[in-house]
């Protein structure tokens, strides 16, 4: 590997241009009443430290789980990054804040354990997709939420839900344009997942990244990546332009890259556009892990 810059994060010397081999594999993350959630542990070989990376899937709140950003876990793992996996709650068997909650708690779960995957809890950051990035996105900006924070952490009070940065992919970061953008395209479906993740309805307000900025709500503002796809007729990239410029004014740091020819859920298919994605994230972990 290369030497760090100077200033440059130490411990691990982390290296974006890096490869190592991965193991892969599974651990039960939490019991929940009928389930049971699992994290998937991509973990390069070596004596790390590596910087941790907590990967949060997307689905509309309502399905998937924590293979559904594989593709994307492995590529920046294999670059010397610990990245984990984690399935959450899904609605409408658990709405809003359930699925923010469970991100709080892997968090807090994560640093505690990193160490014994060579992992640097110091380092750690998140990294969200389309559903899961805007739950990063309200982690990320609401640390210290008391709701979000609502699941101990047996044994370790003192670990707290800071991050370092919040990585996403298409994320909803106006859950409420969002909804009423597929109900003007008649995706009931769409409209439907929106209803039973966001119970009662007025949460979607008070949930959504966008108008908590809006209304000058007390924030953090963790530094930011946004992608996303200019062909995205799910997530319209008006809305991240949008979003993107509240979060500068509010005086974060917001990188959004527009994808040309690449819809919602681009990198799940491999080529260049995809590449570029991946290299994109870890270039900005790079820049955002702690100086010396």
């Amino acid at each position: 590997m290369n030497q760090p810059a100077a200033g440059a994060y130490a411990p691990g010397s982390y290296d974006p241009a890096a490869t190592f081999e991965v193991d892969v594999h599974d651990e039960v993350f939490r019991e929940v009443p009928g389930r049971t959630l699992m994290a998937t542990v991509y973990r390069p070989r070596g004596a790390g430290p590596f910087p941790v990376v907590l990967d949060l899937h997307g689905g509309a709140w309502n399905f998937k789980d924590r293979s559904a950003n594989a593709p994307m876990a492995a590529a920046i793992a294999a670059s010397g990054l610990l990245v984990v996996s984690v399935d959450m709650r899904l609605a409408p068997e658990a709405p809003y804040p359930a699925a923010v909650q469970d991100a709080s708690y892997g968090i807090r779960w994560l640093k505690a354990k990193a160490p014994t995957w060579a992992g640097d809890p110091a380092t750690l950051g998140l990294l969200g997709s389309s559903s899961g990035g805007h739950v990063a996105q309200l982690i990320g900006m609401r640390p210290r939420d008391s709701r979000y924070n609502a699941i101990p952490l047996a044994g370790h009070p003192e670990i707290d839900t800071a991050i370092r940065y919040v990585a996403t992919r298409s994320p909803i970061s106006d859950p409420l344009e969002r909804y009423r953008h597929a109900e003007r395209r008649g995706r009931e479906i769409m409209v439907q997942r929106s209803k039973t993740f966001f119970d009662p309805w007025e949460t979607i307000e008070e949930a959504n990244p966008q108008q908590m900025l809006d209304r000058g709500e007390p924030v953090e503002l963790p530094p930011m990546l946004i992608m996303q796809g200019a062909l995205d007729d799910n997530v319209l990239p008006a809305f991240q332009e949008r979003f993107a410029a509240s979060y500068r004014a509010a005086g974060g740091v917001c990188e959004l890259t527009v994808f040309e020819g690449c819809d919602h859920i681009w990198v799940a298919d491999p080529g260049p556009q995809t590449d570029r994605a991946h290299d994109m994230v870890k270039d900005f972990i790079a820049r955002n892990l702690p100086r010396l």
